[in-house]
């Protein structure tokens, strides 16, 4: 095995899903560290280091969403949840008590390859502080506070930059409606997503072909928007 890929740090209790996994991430090239509980999981993502956290909600000592609680007080290591909980409200809850992303199960590997390939680009992104973001057609200049589709510049207002900003931030990711309230509007509006719905229709008009089928500003019912990190 390549010393050198990522490991991920395996938090999920059941014994069968865990061969499964394991058995999926090591044919990608991914090396493994793995627990069965949230206590062992904790104390492993102290003594490992991984470079990213696959955590199952249903653990037999902790709630998950405590873990990733946990996790995000010691670490910004990237999350990926995983739970038979398909209920959009638990999404909503694993999202913003800090994990990156959701899948529910059952899932392929091919699925879970390619949310793990997402949360790395971000660290990888974040990490470089690019001062840009490419998408497609879509180019944002950070840096500049500029957007651009196929080399024309967009006028878009300052919120919806910051909207972008923070959808850029997470490219590939979801990012919940009370997150980008939170952030754009402040704590005290993060229940108004009318707000979020004229602006994303704003910016969708703004830099979409088709505002009714987006490419780019795609959204995740129930639980946020998401920015197509790969041109959608």
């Amino acid at each position: 095995m390549n010393q050198a890929a990522p490991l991920i740090l395996l938090v999920e209790d059941d014994s069968q899903t865990r061969r499964f996994l394991k058995t999926s991430l090591a044919n990608r090239g991914w090396r493994i560290a793995e627990a069965d509980c949230g206590k062992t999981g904790l104390a492993l993502l102290k003594s490992e280091q991984p470079d990213c956290v696959i955590l199952d909600l249903g653990l037999p000592d902790m709630d998950g969403i405590a873990v990733v609680r946990r996790v995000r007080q010691l670490s910004d290591l990237p999350v990926l949840v995983l739970s038979a909980r398909s209920q959009e409200q638990n999404k909503i809850m694993a999202l913003d008590a800090g994990a990156d992303d959701y899948l529910t199960k059952p899932f392929g590997s091919g699925e879970l390859h390619a949310r793990l390939q997402a949360l790395l680009r971000r660290v990888a992104r974040s990490a470089a502080a690019s001062e840009s973001f490419e998408t497609g057609q879509l180019k944002i200049d950070l840096a500049r506070r500029k957007v651009f589709i196929a080399g024309n510049e967009v006028r878009i207002t300052p919120i919806e930059f910051r909207l972008l900003g923070i959808l850029v931030r997470h490219a590939g990711l979801v990012v919940t409606h009370r997150q980008l309230l939170g952030e754009v509007w402040g704590a005290e509006h993060v229940h108004d997503q009318h707000y979020l719905r004229i602006y994303m229709g704003q910016l969708r008009h703004k830099l979409e072909v088709n505002p009714a089928r987006p490419r780019y500003l795609l959204t995740e019912v129930g639980v946020g928007y998401r920015l197509a990190a790969d041109g959608g």
